[in-house]
Formats: structure tokens, sequence, C-alpha cells
């Protein structure tokens, strides 16, 4: 017998966001926003702030899948 075709299956998860992290400050898990910190060569830096007291609660690092181009004048 002939094995079917079997069409690829997606990426679900190939990103995620964090919507709420834990607040060392307020001592429980707050929703959570994110801010850009740097734009690095291969992505970007975004930092998690507590949306209650503003406190960073941690990074997340969106990696680039493009080629790097590094300009001289």
């Amino acid at each position: 017998m002939f094995a079917e075709a079997r069409p690829r299956r997606q990426r679900q998860f190939e990103d995620f966001t964090a919507s709420e992290l834990y607040c060392p400050r307020c001592r429980r898990a707050m929703p959570v926003r994110s801010r850009l910190l740097l734009v690095l060569p291969d992505g970007e830096l975004h930092e998690y702030l507590c949306q209650a007291c503003a406190t960073s609660v941690g990074t997340k690092t969106v990696r680039e899948n493009r080629p790097s181009q590094v300009f001289i004048p």
C-alpha cells in the first residue's frame, strides 16, 4: 500500500509574547508591556515592564532571519 501524502505542518509557535510575568515588587504575576531597548545587528532587544509599578521583569531578544549588512563609508 502507498503512504498518503501529508501536508507539511505549519509552525504554530514561532514567537511567544508574554502577557503576565512575576513581579518581585508586587509579589505576584502581573500584566506586562514590552518596550524596545536596543536594535541589534541580528535582531531587537525588548524589555518587559510591570504595568502596575513599571519594574523591569524580563527581556526578550527577537532574532531576524536576514543577513547582516555592514556599511563602510
